[in-house]
């Protein structure tokens, strides 16, 4: 399996957002500004986002995490959830409804959407768990607590994990430029 890279660019971002439209949009937008993993994300339902909060058992490390609900995802909410949409409803429910979208199926809607968008990166599902801890961390969130949104062990893996380990390796041998 390769490992898949966050999206570095506001740019590809947004290039992303218009690729998409719909419940797909809204996997996107809530991927990107939650820091949860898609299988903590696809059996949400309309009912977690009643408040400022989301609260959920993280299904990797059996975990509950509790996620601010930011502006970003209550107007995606607001504007993309249908108007009849139930309570109980998945927020990204499967054609028929009754189940949620598969994490295979919400890997081909992204990487569908990325070939749309000209996104040229190793992409996945957890481009969106990435793509919101770089830009966390770029915008100034301390290591330590970035450390602790995502349930690492240690600050070297946070920084491999968005990677920002590579990138000041690469700023070294580009400053050197002898």
């Amino acid at each position: 399996m390769n490992e898949v890279q966050p999206l570095k660019s506001r740019k590809d971002i947004e290039r992303m957002k218009s690729a998409l439209h719909g419940r797909d949009l809204l996997l996107f937008i809530v991927g990107i500004n939650s820091s949860l993993r898609i299988s903590d994300i696809l059996p949400l339902k309309v009912r977690d986002f009643d408040g400022d909060h989301i609260a959920v058992t993280e299904k990797k490390t059996g975990k509950r995490k509790i996620v601010r609900i930011n502006n970003a995802v209550k107007d995606a909410i607001a504007t993309l959830v249908p108007a009849d949409a139930q309570p109980e409803d998945y927020l990204f429910p499967s054609r028929k409804g009754d189940a949620p979208i598969s994490r295979v199926q919400a890997w081909r809607i992204l990487n569908d959407a990325a070939d749309r968008a000209g996104i040229d990166i190793a992409f996945g599902t957890h481009t969106l768990r990435k793509s919101f801890a770089y830009h966390a961390y770029n915008n100034g969130t301390d290591i330590a607590l970035l450390m602790r949104v995502l349930n690492h062990s240690s600050q070297r893996e946070t920084l491999r994990y968005i990677g920002i380990e590579q990138e000041t390796i690469d700023d070294v041998y580009i400053a050197a430029n002898l």
